[in-house]
């Protein structure tokens, strides 16, 4: 059973950062895509990024690109998501999820992720 816990989250104002981190249980944790989504009040979950198994591959949803930065210290089994220049916008509940099909490509679709975790609530003002 992998088991995924995310935290960071906070109430910002626009304009401000903020890291938040997704600690995984399971050793094979260093063998497969990590992905980051955010679901909205009302909305449907929209995928935001995702990294490679050895973190050499990144792709992000054009909404966070060049704003947001995804990583993992696989030695730590931990995915970050470093979030600059939030705007009202990316208000959301943010989840890490583990794509477990070990493809080259990293995807956007949430139906390729099996475990994901609870969610850290990110709420920017204006």
């Amino acid at each position: 059973q992998v088991q995924l816990v995310e935290s960071g989250g906070g109430l910002v104002q626009a304009g401000d950062s903020l890291r938040l981190s997704c600690a995984a249980s399971g050793r094979t944790f260093r063998s497969y895509t990590m992905g980051w989504f955010r679901q909205a009040p009302g909305k449907e979950r929209e995928f935001v990024a995702a990294i490679s198994w050895g973190g050499g591959s990144t792709f992000y949803a054009d909404s966070v690109k060049g704003r947001f930065t995804i990583s993992r210290d696989n030695a730590k089994n931990t995915v970050f998501l470093q979030m600059n220049s939030l705007k009202p916008e990316d208000t959301a509940v943010y989840y890490c999820a583990r794509d477990p099909s070990r493809r080259v490509d990293l995807s956007p679709r949430s139906v390729r992720y099996d475990y994901w975790g609870q969610g850290t609530q990110v709420t920017v003002s204006s």
